[in-house]
């Protein structure tokens, strides 16, 4: 998994988890929930009745950017739509309604790229690796039936295509073709028969490999801007017969042969398509050893071909205006067009444009060509169609590869925002607060009255004809402020808005000028809080033209571009600040420092540059160069100039920057020091301001290679600490938090994963416990650590973050099995004694043992495996987690029957009672 962080908040009671890599965020708040699902909202489940929501767990599933689909054409009723991703995904999808039958998830990287895919009755070939592996898999469970290791001893064996192969009425083999040799193989086992030579393979590029029916192999390739190369083999001697054929073609775009077989054991098809330009296609025709063109579609999106019994048709996507496409069949062997067959696709207008195009044909009662398509578009949804252009299912795969994440709050309901406006006007005097007072008070009633009786109304009709379906004019904040909008960033260049309380996508909008895959920031710059301003969100992309940043403003509720002036970049930006100064619309300013280090504040009133003049000096900030091994620090001057006030430099022959990481800037600390047995305080070094640096060494020597760990002070550039972890590797994930660093690595002299703890404590006297200066800090922190085995490899690391930091802390550890592991930081102690003594009890230190155990009830995914994820990634799990149990959360037993019953009947003895007391003291007075 790529360097993914998981994303965890929450309060100190209702904490919930949200995968969106390992999800790329594990959200837990009174004040946050989190979760997502692409279209459809996640099954809701009841488990308790406290007070507070009702424990959730959900998960959905995603493959990624489909490369390869295959529809299954051996039943007419089967339902089964094989695909293959970038995302290294094989995967089986129900046709009727876009949902998995099941998915096998191949190693990340090179790996487990899948090359192609090919299907013949159950069994579906995939190659893998860069014609690395073959693999045959049964499609029905998909099982695996045999796995062979293909030729890799020529490096420039670079993977072109693979087909099925047929004797006699009989598909027996399978061919592979690569950059500058041919090889056949088994069909049954996936043993080599045989492996050719290309001829010319310098200058012929060869793209597409098909079976010749009586036991031909044909290989077609092109010289660019010059003929099209077809070559036969025979499979029983490898003789090669070469063909030429003269076809001149357009220069500046490579053309993209597509051609089709829907046979393997029977002669091919002479027809196929060449696209010369990115709109303009050709179907040919090979006849008599010579190419003549069938038809000509200009302009023309996509075509592909699809075949139902004995029928071969091309499908092709032409454009109808500026919103939407037609889709039309015509037949492969002669170019007509097949009447009553349109099928229009529209375009969303805040998506990308259709790149992909599958088709499945299929034979109507009347002997007519039917069919469906899946369209996928350059923002990765999935779109499948019927005639006339009836949307059957979608699925936004983008949510496959989100890189960034932030929770919004929801806006106020009408009766908040009277509320909240009592307080943000000035009042002409008592009576017209008064005034005010009742009137809200009276619009507050006539909510609560109008909820009543919609929860009675809705009472009397059947439960399945009541709809709470969340759309963008429902959206409000709920009474603990829990259901919240969560802003999702894919590295395709789409934005969601996604409601975490039922995981529907309120919004989306694609970016189409942005550079994909490239790093995105998110920045909050403006809440819901600041009533009747709108919320505001940024983000700095990277235009796909210039390579430059660029600043796009948007309302995280709506989705909507804000229509306010941003500043131009003309240079690459290397940082962003966003500081507590705010503008006279309560924004948060954001400093952007370009590579020649001049600053650009967003936005950049008046009122904003004086007050960054006047904060100037406690302004600071760091830019890090791996590739140097330096680190630099810089403080803002009041002219809004910088200055480059330390250096730290690591040198790269000996060891590399893997990492840096400061302190989470919303990050709460509850307590200041901990109590000790002997009731003293062991105060904690709270360094704002700290680096965790991680570099790995240089050596490839195992014995001497190391992992280092530098904390460094940002402001001043002081190394506090720095420690060695000798005979280990990466990769290192760790975690940077209040006073303490949490890493794991790989033990390369015993081969196992450690765990490592580091906390830094002041001492028993605390130097200040009101502010932290950098510049004031005369004694070095005390430092305590140990170490710990960990018995499984770990994919990712994070820790638990609460609004108030009262609850205990957690780490959340990613597993490649696909579980998240919630484990107690108490177990992560460095104080952990060998021996138990009275002090350690008082403290509930557990005693110390190398060995990190696994429970199962840490498991807070349960049995639901959750690939390459923890918050972002594959995958998108939500569940709810206590870090510290539920301390002030009902119990599911709780009886509320009784317990309401006693408070009423307590209530009542209480007044009965103090009746009977005041006539029995009048009585008493009488006498």
């Amino acid at each position: 998994m790529s360097s993914k962080h998981l994303f965890y908040r929450g309060s100190e009671s209702y904490e919930v988890t949200s995968l969106a890599g390992l999800i790329r965020g594990l959200l837990n708040d009174v004040n946050v929930i989190k979760g997502h699902r692409a279209n459809t909202p996640f099954d809701y489940r009841n488990e308790s009745h406290s007070i507070r929501p009702a424990r959730q767990k959900r998960r959905e599933q995603f493959v990624g950017k489909v490369r390869f689909a295959l529809f299954d054409t051996h039943s007419q009723a089967s339902k089964k739509l094989l695909v293959a991703t970038d995302k290294n995904v094989f995967a089986s999808l129900n046709s009727r309604t876009g949902d998995l039958f099941w998915r096998h998830v191949d190693k990340t990287g090179p790996e487990g790229h899948i090359d192609a895919l090919l299907m013949y009755g159950q069994d579906a070939v995939v190659v893998v690796g860069n014609g690395r592996l073959l693999r045959s898999w049964e499609t029905t469970v998909g099982g695996l039936k045999w796995e062979a290791v293909l030729d890799t001893g020529r490096l420039y064996f670079v993977f072109q295509a693979a087909a099925l192969i047929g004797v006699q009425d009989f598909v027996k083999y399978v061919a592979v073709l690569k950059k500058s040799a041919i090889s056949l193989h088994d069909l049954s086992s996936g043993s080599q028969i045989w492996v050719e030579n290309l001829p010319d393979s310098d200058t012929v590029q060869y793209q597409t490999i098909y079976s010749g029916g009586n036991g031909l192999v044909f290989v077609l390739g092109f010289v660019p801007s010059s003929h099209i190369v077809i070559v036969e083999y025979k499979i029983e001697d490898g003789e090669i017969m070469k063909k030429t054929l003269d076809l001149e073609v357009a220069s500046g775009f490579q053309p993209v042969l597509t051609s089709t077989q829907p046979n393997p054991a029977q002669p091919p098809l002479a027809e196929f398509f060449l696209q010369l330009s990115p709109d303009h296609h050709i179907l040919l025709q090979l006849k008599d050893d010579l190419i003549a063109p069938l038809r000509d579609f200009n302009p023309s999106y996509l075509a592909a071909f699809a075949t139902s019994g004995e029928k071969t048709v091309a499908a092709v996507m032409t454009p109808k205006n500026e919103t939407a496409c037609s889709i039309n069949l015509f037949s492969a062997d002669t170019g007509r067009r097949h009447l009553d067959t349109t099928i229009i696709y529209h375009m969303d207008p805040n998506g990308g444009k259709p790149n992909r195009l599958y088709v499945h044909a299929f034979l109507k009662k009347d002997d007519s060509v039917g069919y469906r398509v899946m369209v996928q578009t350059e923002d990765l949804t999935l779109t499948f169609l019927q005639q006339p252009g009836r949307v059957v299912w979608m699925r936004e795969e983008a949510l496959a590869d989100v890189v960034t994440m932030e929770m919004v709050d929801l806006p106020l309901t009408g009766t908040q925002a009277e509320l909240e406006g009592e307080f943000g006007k000035k009042a002409d005097g008592l009576l017209p607060m008064v005034l005010k007072r009742l009137s809200s008070q009276f619009i507050l009633l006539q909510a609560w009255m109008a909820h009543l009786w919609k929860l009675f109304y809705d009472a009397r009709k059947p439960r399945s004809s009541v709809k709470n379906e969340v759309t963008i004019d429902t959206l409000s904040r709920d009474e603990f402020n829990l259901q919240k909008m969560m802003v999702m960033v894919t590295a395709s260049g789409k934005l969601f808005g996604i409601d975490s309380k039922s995981g529907t996508v309120l919004w989306k909008q694609y970016l189409e000028d942005i550079q994909p895959n490239s790093i995105f920031k998110l920045i909050v710059q403006r809440t819901t809080a600041h009533f009747p301003h709108p919320p505001q969100c940024t983000l700095l992309i990277k235009n796909k033209d210039t390579g430059l940043g660029r600043l796009y403003v948007f309302n995280p509720i709506f989705g909507k571009k804000s229509h306010i002036s941003v500043p131009a970049l003309p240079r690459p930006v290397l940082q962003t600040l966003l500081l507590p100064v705010i503008d006279q619309d309560y924004a948060k300013v954001l400093l952007l420092i370009d590579d020649q280090y001049k600053v650009t504040a967003f936005p950049s009133t008046k009122n904003v540059l004086q007050q960054l003049q006047d904060t100037a000096s406690s302004i600071f900030f760091y830019l890090v160069d791996s590739s140097q091994g330096k680190l630099s620090g810089f403080r803002l001057r009041m002219d809004l100039s910088t200055e480059l006030i330390w250096e730290v430099v690591i040198p790269t022959e000996v060891q590399k920057i893997v990492a840096v990481k400061g302190k989470r800037a919303n990050e709460h600390v509850h307590s200041q020091g901990r109590v000790m047995g002997d009731r003293s305080v062991l105060y904690k070094y709270l360094n704002p301001n700290l680096l965790a640096v991680i570099t790995e060494s240089t050596d490839i020597h195992q014995e001497r290679s190391f992992v280092g760990i530098f904390l460094i002070d940002g402001v001043t550039g002081r190394i506090v600490h720095e420690a060695v972890q000798r005979k280990a590797k990466g990769p290192v994930h760790f975690v940077h938090s209040e006073n303490w660093l949490v890493y794991v690595y790989w033990n390369s002299k015993f081969r196992r994963n450690e765990f490592s703890v580091l906390e830094l404590f002041e001492g028993a006297e605390l130097y200040n416990s009101t502010v932290f200066s950098s510049l004031d800090r005369p004694h070095p922190p005390q430092v305590l650590q140990q170490s710990y085995i960990f018995p499984a490899p770990i994919s990712t690391l994070e820790a638990t973050l609460t609004e108030k930091g009262i609850t205990s802390r957690h780490l959340l550890v990613g597993l490649p099995s696909g579980n998240i592991l919630s484990l107690p930081k108490m177990f992560l102690d460095p104080r952990r004694p060998e021996l138990i003594s009275e002090q350690s009890r008082e403290e509930n230190l557990i005693p110390y043992a190398p060995e990190m155990p696994i429970r199962t009830e840490w498991f807070i995914n349960y049995n639901q495996t959750v690939s390459r994820v923890v918050v972002y990634g594959l995958d998108i799990y939500q569940t709810r987690v206590f870090p510290s149990k539920q301390f002030d959360v009902l119990k599911d037993d709780y009886d509320y029957v009784l317990i309401s019953s006693v408070l009423f009947g307590l209530f009542f003895a209480t007044m009965i009672s103090k009746r009977l007391a005041e006539v029995k003291l009048l009585n008493r007075a009488w006498r």
